[in-house]
């Protein structure tokens, strides 16, 4: 079991609003870039997306439920049939994507239960809890050429060192998709 974070991330770091629909100032930087850059499969998760789970905060599975469900394209389908974990303390109601449910009892605890592998989406505050508990195997970044100055970053000023190794990068439309991992 690995855990992967993936994130939309801009060249100082910050993963916040990617979209624009927290209606910040700075908010839609990713989707300036053209479709190309953030369509389909651009993180490469393929058979992990159907055989893993993927855990979602609560705001960011309230987003994507919204926006999943009604695209009918082949990642889309995919993501649609992706199991799916919650992690909400006030959603009870998970059925507006498929394969959604909420998960039970502590993150850190479930995440640790887990047999298969899981990819966080988003959800800032959930990476944040499962790096506090050095939990993080895989980190899946695609970097946008666009520096904000301003917002939450992944990796945060006060945070404990985080020693990776990068295992790939490439450029993916006007950004790069680098993947680093725990040093083995």
């Amino acid at each position: 079991m690995s855990v992967i974070v993936i994130q939309f991330i801009t060249v100082d770091g910050v993963v916040s609003d990617p979209d624009g629909s927290g209606g910040t100032a700075t908010g839609g930087w990713a989707f300036r870039h053209g479709p190309e850059t953030v369509a389909g499969d651009k993180f490469k998760l393929g058979a992990t997306l159907d055989e893993g789970v993927m855990l979602l905060g609560r705001t960011t599975w309230e987003l994507f439920s919204q926006l999943w469900p009604k695209r009918d394209d082949p990642f889309s389908a995919r993501m649609n049939a992706a199991r799916k974990l919650v992690a909400s303390r006030t959603l009870t109601d998970v059925s507006a994507w498929p394969n959604s449910q909420v998960m039970e009892g502590d993150l850190v605890e479930a995440v640790q239960r887990e047999q298969r592998d899981v990819i966080i989406t988003g959800s800032l505050s959930v990476v944040r809890a499962l790096m506090a508990a050095d939990l993080i195997d895989e980190y899946r970044l695609l970097t946008f050429p666009t520096v904000l100055g301003t917002g939450d970053r992944l990796f945060p000023a006060d945070g404990p060192p985080a020693y990776l190794e990068c295992l790939s990068a490439e450029q993916v439309g006007a950004a790069v998709l680098a993947r680093y991992a725990k040093p083995s």
